[in-house]
């Protein structure tokens, strides 16, 4: 409304305008609960609508013609503006108002058939030489087309503003009246922007591809919503419309500006000082925006889409919405980073994180068939070039892998939402299983409670095989795995030591036969993790001396058996050969004389009662080779 009181030959009573022309008003017009007293001729002499409502009333005998204008664009507001140009007071046309302004011109029929110069072309005059060419006057009038949208859509208002925007976004901003960091004379020594010599406050916009988002952040959703989608039919860069989308997200979801580390501090432009914010649906902004949002990736893109995911989930946003939101994230998981991963649980569930739609995720990046294409180099985020299905297999695999770990300490996480994650990746994404291994570990701590089976149902997910010689070594001395699992560990890790080992053996017989140094890198990687970590090639070593050691002692002893089973035959026959009687032992106690015994008397008693004396001693020297090779081996 105009301010009240006396204002170029009107003045306000309350709800109600008079005209200070001295002379009584014949017609009375009613807008929105305001009533204008105005008079005939004026207002007949310019308007095509006031002129056949004339000729209708003069079949009555009723001197004031009264009308009430329904759905006047505008409100009483423009309609003011509007009578003071039919009284030929002198009206002042802005960006503000020129366009509901021209609206209702066009709803009063002020056209040039009622005089040269009416309103109706005088506000197309000046919509068309001075707001379209102007950034900041485009701005305005497109803001204030809001409140008659409908009628200046019919009139190609908005479409012709959304149009000279996107020009003028392909075009150098200084062309269309805006000054630019290159022109100094217009930079005063504090760095804002002198207009007239005027020092305005206003920081001036740097020349980059981005100066534009701040003053568009100040449309409307619809509006905003029409102009993206006129700028790509204009083919402009996809990168900075993302740019223009995200920056417009943060302004508008706060939630995703927190998480997201604010707007990253850019200064308003000029044009930006004069804006009213709108006021947006945040639902409603959110679901515009994900159909807004280009099929591109890269790693920025990817955690602004995760982060829309995050504000769509406390939002309660529709489910196509949603699905949408995960089948974009899907196509390029291998850009993004665990902690955006982390996505709280919203609704009454117990767990501390929202497993259901990373798993959907990763069903989408397994299922849907990529054909993204990364944004342009040039762009001002730093993109990785397209990967490999492999790569991004092995990327996604790990990056699962560390996000059920981070999960895993969640008291109130059910062994089946870890083992739906781990089975939505192929088995071929693994090349190992130690990530699988450490997010179970984790999990049996926070969840000591859980029973041997339930334990070896969820330890099913791991492939031993596919354990590292580290893995292996921690979980074979792992008192949180069931029993069972230990075995099934320390069996596929005496695999891996025989292969390595047999790696290792051929390795140094090759290093024999052509008497050149073999790199341990040549063993295979299990027998070169192995050697690199325990010094096996040292074992080896001490273990060949030892087997031909051991090939010496039982030659040796082989030898010494023959020469004691010789000695034996022949004591044998000796005692035949002498009868009992004979044997001087027997006549000297028969006449009473002691004799003394002789060493070789006793010799065969010895040699008889401890016959086996040598094959016990290899016995003992094969044991404690035995014992020396284990302790050396272990």
């Amino acid at each position: 409304m105009a301010p009240t009181g006396k204002l170029s030959g009107f003045r306000r009573e309350g709800s109600d305008w008079f005209c200070n022309g001295g002379l009584p008003s014949d017609i009375n017009v009613s807008i929105e609960g305001v009533t204008f007293h105005l008079h005939k001729f004026p207002l007949v002499s310019k308007s095509g609508k006031f002129a056949k409502a004339n000729d209708e009333s003069k079949d009555t005998d009723k001197k004031t013609l009264k009308m009430v204008l329904e759905e006047f664009p505008g409100g009483p507001d423009t309609f003011l503006i509007a009578a003071k140009f039919c009284y030929g007071y002198r009206v002042e046309l802005t960006a503000r108002n020129v366009v509901s302004v021209h609206c209702a011109a066009e709803y009063l029929e002020m056209t040039d058939e009622f005089g040269e110069g009416n309103l109706l072309s005088k506000s197309e005059s000046f919509f068309h030489r001075n707001t379209l060419r102007n950034w900041k006057d485009c701005i305005l009038a497109l803001q204030s087309s809001e409140s008659v949208l409908p009628r200046a859509e019919k009139l190609q208002l908005v479409g012709k503003c959304l149009n000279a925007l996107s020009m003028m976004v392909c075009t150098d901003p200084s062309l269309f009246g805006w000054p630019m960091m290159m022109y100094g004379s217009f930079q005063s020594p504090g760095g804002s922007i002198l207009w007239n010599g005027i020092n305005t406050g206003a920081r001036i916009r740097s020349s980059e591809s981005d100066w534009w988002f701040e003053d568009i952040s100040y449309l409307s959703v619809s509006l905003f919503e029409r102009l993206i989608k006129t700028m790509q039919a204009r083919g402009i860069r996809p990168e900075n419309l993302a740019g223009a989308i995200m920056y417009y997200s943060r302004k508008h979801l706060p939630g995703l500006g927190r998480w997201q580390g604010g707007q990253g501090g850019k200064t308003r432009t000029v044009a930006s000082f004069s804006l009213t914010p709108a006021t947006v649906d945040q639902r409603v902004l959110l679901e515009s925006i994900e159909k807004l949002l280009p099929d591109k990736k890269g790693k920025s893109y990817c955690r602004f889409l995760l982060g829309l995911l995050r504000v769509a989930l406390i939002l309660n946003v529709s489910q196509t919405c949603k699905d949408s939101l995960e089948r974009r994230i899907g196509m390029q998981l291998e850009l993004a980073t665990l902690d955006s991963l982390l996505i709280p649980t919203y609704s009454d569930s117990d767990a501390l994180y929202n497993t259901e739609c990373i798993e959907q995720i990763v069903h989408y990046f397994v299922s849907t068939e990529s054909n993204l294409t990364a944004f342009s180099p040039s762009s001002h985020d730093q993109q990785t070039p397209a990967s490999p299905s492999t790569e991004s297999l092995r990327k996604v695999s790990k990056l699962i892998d560390s996000y059920i770990s981070e999960i895993a300490s969640d008291v109130n996480l059910k062994p089946e939402k870890i083992h739906r994650l781990a089975d939505a990746l192929p088995e071929s994404s693994r090349l190992l299983h130690d990530g699988l291994y450490r997010a179970l570990d984790i999990y049996f701590k926070a969840h000591s409670w859980l029973s041997d089976r339930e334990k070896e149902e969820l330890c099913n997910i791991i492939d031993y095989q596919k354990l590292s010689i580290h893995a292996c070594a921690h979980a074979s001395q792992n008192d949180r795995l069931p029993l069972r699992v230990v075995l099934q560990v320390l069996f596929f890790e005496q695999l891996h030591l025989r292969t390595a080992l047999a790696g290792c053996l051929n390795a140094l017989d090759g290093e024999i036969a052509t008497a050149a140094p073999v790199p341990i890198a040549a063993l295979g990687e299990t027998a070169g993790e192995i050697v690199q970590r325990d010094g096996w090639v040292t074992v080896v070593r001490e273990n060949q001396v030892l087997k031909v050691d051991m090939d010496r002692m039982s030659s040796r002893v082989g030898e010494l058996e023959e020469e004691f089973s010789k000695i034996k035959q022949e004591m044998k026959s000796v005692t035949k050969c002498h009868s009992s009687r004979s044997s001087p032992r027997f006549v000297a106690r028969k006449i009473g004389c002691k004799l003394v015994p002789r060493p070789s008397d006793a010799q065969p008693e010895s040699l008889n009662r401890t016959g086996s004396t040598p094959r016990a001693s290899i016995e003992r020297a094969r044991r404690s080779l035995k014992s020396k090779h284990s302790e050396s081996f272990t």
